[in-house]
C-alpha cells in the first residue's frame, strides 16, 4: 500500500504545480487560491482522497484517524485534524476533476460501451427529510427499481478503462441528447449500449457524428440482421456492467451518509480517480483489427 502511496502522491504533484500555475495565471481577481489556507498541499489532500477508495475502508472517518494519522503520519506530518480535513478537501473538486479527464481516461480503440447506474444518496424511506440535496436529487427507475440521487453515465473501452463521464440528476433518461453529445464527442468506431438507448433519433445523431449505435431489440421490434461480430460485442456489454460493480463495491464511490453536495462530488470524483489505478480492470481480450475489418 505504501508503494501505491508513493506513486499517487508522485503523480498528484506533478499535476498539481502545474494546474496550480495555470489557476492563478487565469484568475479574474487576484489573491484567490484553489486551496483555501491550510498547512497541507493540495497535492497531499488529493492522495489522501483517492487512497481512501483503495484502502477497503468504508468510514473515512477511520479511514483518515487510524490509516493516515498512526500509519501514514510520516509521509503526511502536517496532516490536519479530522474536521479541518473535511472542509478543505471540497477545495479538491476542480483539480480532481481536471486531473481525471486530462490524465487518467483512457484512449478510444473504435471499440466502446455505454451505460449509466444509480447513485442513491439515501434510503426510499427518508426522501421526504433529505435536506442535504433537496433540489439537486431527483427520483428516478432502474432496472432494479426506483432510488433517490443521481445517475453516473459512463463509456468505457474495451480495456475496461473510462472514457468520458456525466453526472445527472436521477430523473435524466440514458438517452438525453446533451448528456449523449458529450460522452461520445471524443469517439469514433462502434458503442454498444442497451434497450435503453434504443432510439432512431439518437442512432441517426450518433452516425452523422462517425459513430455507429449498436443496442439490442425489444420483443416487439422486428428482427432484423446484424453482423456477427457486433452480435458477439453486444454479448460482451456485460464489461460496462462489471465496471459499475467495480465502482461501487470496490472503490465505493456511493453511500448514504454525504453531508454536503460537495463532499458528494468529491468522493464521486476520487473514486473515478482510485479506479484508474486499479492494476486489474475488467477486459475482453479482443483482436481489434480482426473485428473492425470483419
Amino acid at each position: 500500500m505504501e508503494e501505491l502511496l508513493i506513486r499517487v502522491y508522485c503523480e498528484m504533484d506533478d499535476f498539481s504545480k502545474g494546474f496550480e500555475d495555470f489557476w492563478h495565471k487565469h484568475l479574474i481577481t487576484d489573491g484567490k487560491s484553489i486551496m483555501s489556507r491550510c498547512a497541507m498541499s493540495l497535492s497531499e489532500v488529493m492522495t489522501i482522497v483517492v487512497l481512501f477508495h483503495l484502502s477497503g475502508q468504508r468510514t473515512f472517518k477511520w479511514y483518515y484517524l487510524n490509516q493516515v494519522c498512526k500509519h501514514w503520519g510520516c509521509y503526511f506530518p502536517k496532516r490536519l485534524s479530522y474536521n479541518r480535513f473535511v472542509e478543505v478537501m471540497q477545495s479538491a473538486i476542480i483539480p480532481l476533476t481536471v486531473y481525471m479527464m486530462s490524465r487518467r481516461v483512457g484512449k478510444c480503440s473504435g471499440i466502446s460501451f455505454i451505460d449509466s447506474t444509480s447513485i442513491d444518496v439515501c434510503h426510499n424511506k427518508r426522501i421526504s427529510r433529505n435536506k442535504v440535496f433537496d433540489g439537486l436529487a431527483k427520483i428516478g427507475k432502474t432496472t432494479t427499481g426506483w432510488f433517490y440521487g443521481f445517475k453516473l453515465h459512463l463509456t468505457i473501452n474495451d480495456e475496461g478503462e473510462i472514457l468520458s463521464f456525466c453526472i445527472t440528476p436521477g430523473n435524466v433518461d440514458d438517452r438525453d441528447e446533451k448528456t449523449i453529445t458529450y460522452l461520445t464527442k471524443e469517439l469514433f468506431g462502434k458503442i454498444f449500449g442497451d434497450k435503453g438507448y434504443i432510439s432512431q433519433s439518437l442512432f441517426e445523431k450518433l452516425w452523422g457524428n462517425g459513430i455507429q449505435l449498436v443496442t439490442g431489440i425489444k420483443k416487439n421490434m422486428k428482427n432484423r440482421l446484424m453482423d456477427l461480430c457486433d452480435k458477439i460485442l453486444l454479448r460482451k456489454r456485460s464489461i460496462i456492467e462489471t465496471v459499475n460493480d467495480f465502482l461501487k463495491n470496490i472503490c465505493h464511490i456511493e453511500h448514504t451518509r454525504h453531508r454536503s453536495p460537495a463532499n458528494f462530488i468529491v468522493n464521486l470524483i476520487s473514486g473515478l480517480v482510485a479506479y484508474s489505478f486499479l492494476p486489474k480492470k475488467p477486459s475482453l481480450r479482443i483482436q481489434k483489427e480482426l473485428i473492425l475489418t470483419a
